[in-house]
């Protein structure tokens, strides 16, 4: 993603609810999963197919935070 500002914007929503913060992860019992960051509990949308394949292809466990109501 760095230097791609495309795949940036694919990959952010402005359709979330809550953030919480990983600051100090060598102070945290909770951080084995989270780098430093700010990260939102939950998320309207979901990654486009192609984002869903590289994430998948380069190891990265994704875990989907969309909240939207499916009928």
């Amino acid at each position: 993603m760095k230097g791609n500002r495309e795949i940036v914007y694919d990959c952010t929503s402005s359709s979330f609810d809550g953030i919480t913060a990983m600051m100090s992860p060598e102070d945290s019992w909770v951080s084995n999963n989270f780098k430093p960051g700010v990260y939102a509990v939950s998320v309207a949308g979901h990654f486009l197919q192609g984002i869903m394949w590289e994430l998948k292809s380069t190891g990265v466990a994704y875990k989907s935070r969309d909240t939207t109501i499916k009928i």
